[in-house]
């Protein structure tokens, strides 16, 4: 039986999956469509083509179970992956628990998190649409800057709009953007009628990620040599990170092990997805069972505070409409320090699996988040991602579970992202300088109401 101690690989390209896996194919009813945001009435591929190539919407509304994997793409894999899954010894030993607990851990990636996963496939089939310029959002900036990364590889320009406040946060993660040669400008901006209408009410707006998707939209979309990229969300992004729990699958059948919980941070929901679909589909398929659970941010809590309803994806209603749980489209969280997770709504496919039951949803203020990070640095040597934090918190209160119950469960976390571009943030939590937020009761009731009104598709 191989020692579960040393369930870690080396960059073996035979590891790499050469297939993604779209959970649609295996849910038990589908998810709702996607709506235009005049008509109401489905959205059809011309309704996209403005934004993304038609390969990459071909694969936001494909039902196939798998979608390969470009060689070229792979080729750009074999630097970091597969990412190693390690077993926190230490940390068990420290929490006192008979929990085998397991992490993927994306930080390797050369942007030192699971974004790179996404952004060279999306680069990748905009070069081949022959695109030059592409536009996004980012809010801590892993996003960004994995994506600035991916446009230096195919020879595509780079525009990146920050969420103002993780720009200030976070001045490493733009510099990081621009030494790969991407254009960070902080959002709201003067650049989009979007912006500007955002900066004349509150010249000071600390931005959030639905703004910084209007930018970035509002430029691709009156551009001929533009499209727009999404780091999280929609469905062929979830679908590309599923590499991370492909891997996952097949190191823990090496390990002689398979996790009774899966537990993953949520924002967008993306690198949730990459660990939890592949699993949930196996299971769903007539595999082992497992327990998903969805970690999201208290300030920020679209899955266990939000509504399930359609809502634009954006701050000006510039995106068509999906069904997902979210705290509406004119929400803005308060500006703690996991910017990745300042999202209003949650992936679609996020938010289907958890009506269905297939997933289960907590939320955890920054504080605990950042005492679970340090707990975890100082056993296992890595040090998270703020974001990353709140698996680690789920996955150490499970752990805590499993002690109190006297019983050993595997669970599995996916480290998402590694925290040496967030160590300002980790100073403050140590200098007891770092604080909960809590978003405006009235803010939230306010954002709900404005809702849009949509008879669900018959």
């Amino acid at each position: 039986m191989p020692d579960p101690t040393r369930v870690s690989f080396p960059l073996d390209e035979s590891r790499i999956p050469r297939r993604w896996y779209n959970l649609v194919a295996d849910l038990p009813s589908p998810p709702p469509p996607v709506l235009h945001p005049g008509t109401h009435r489905p959205v059809g591929p011309d309704d996209l083509a403005p934004l993304f190539p038609m390969s990459l919407i071909q694969q936001e509304v494909t039902t196939e179970r798998e979608v390969e994997i470009p060689e070229p793409v792979r080729d750009i894999y074999r630097q970091w992956r597969p990412s190693p899954l390690r077993r926190a010894r230490r940390l068990e030993q420290a929490l006192g628990t008979p929990a085998r607990i397991y992490y993927k851990y994306e930080g390797v990636s050369p942007a030192g998190s699971h974004k790179p996963n996404t952004a060279i496939p999306q680069a990748f089939y905009n070069r081949e649409a022959g695109i030059r310029k592409i536009t996004t959002e980012t809010g801590a900036g892993q996003w960004g800057s994995s994506l600035s990364w991916a446009g230096a590889i195919f020879g595509i320009d780079i525009q990146v709009f920050m969420v103002r406040v993780s720009y200030d946060q976070k001045p490493y993660r733009r510099a990081l953007m621009e030494t790969w040669g991407g254009r960070c400008i902080p959002s709201p901006s003067r650049e989009t009628a979007a912006g500007r209408a955002i900066l004349d009410r509150d010249p000071n707006h600390p931005g959030s990620l639905g703004i910084a998707i209007s930018e970035a939209v509002e430029v691709a979309a009156s551009r001929d040599d533009t499209k727009y990229a999404l780091g999280s969300v929609l469905n062929h992004v979830l679908m590309h990170q599923t590499v991370v729990g492909l891997e996952a699958m097949a190191q823990m059948e090496s390990a002689d092990d398979w996790p009774d919980v899966i537990v993953g941070c949520t924002g967008g929901g993306s690198n949730f997805a990459g660990i939890a679909f592949p699993f949930i589909g196996d299971a769903l398929r007539g595999g082992r069972k497992v327990r998903v659970i969805a970690v999201e941010p208290a300030a920020c809590p679209s899955l266990t505070r939000g509504r399930y309803a359609f809502d634009f994806g954006d701050t000006a209603h510039l995106t068509p409409l999906t069904k997902m749980h979210t705290l509406g489209s004119t929400f803005t969280p308060p500006g703690f320090h996991a910017g990745g997770l300042r999202y209003h709504g949650m992936a679609p496919l996020v938010s289907h699996a958890k009506e269905l039951g297939l997933i289960e949803a907590v939320a955890y203020e920054q504080t605990r988040c950042f005492e679970a990070g340090v707990q975890f640095a100082r056993a296992e040597g890595v040090v998270p991602a703020p974001e990353a934090n709140h698996a680690v918190r789920g996955a150490i209160d499970e752990a805590l579970r499993c002690r109190e119950e006297g019983v050993s469960r595997a669970i599995l976390f996916n480290l998402c992202g590694h925290g040496h571009f967030d160590m300002q943030a980790y100073a403050d939590f140590l200098a007891g300088r770092l604080t909960d937020q809590s978003y405006d009761e009235s803010e939230l009731a306010m954002a709900l109401a404005g809702l849009p009104s949509v008879a669900e598709p018959g």
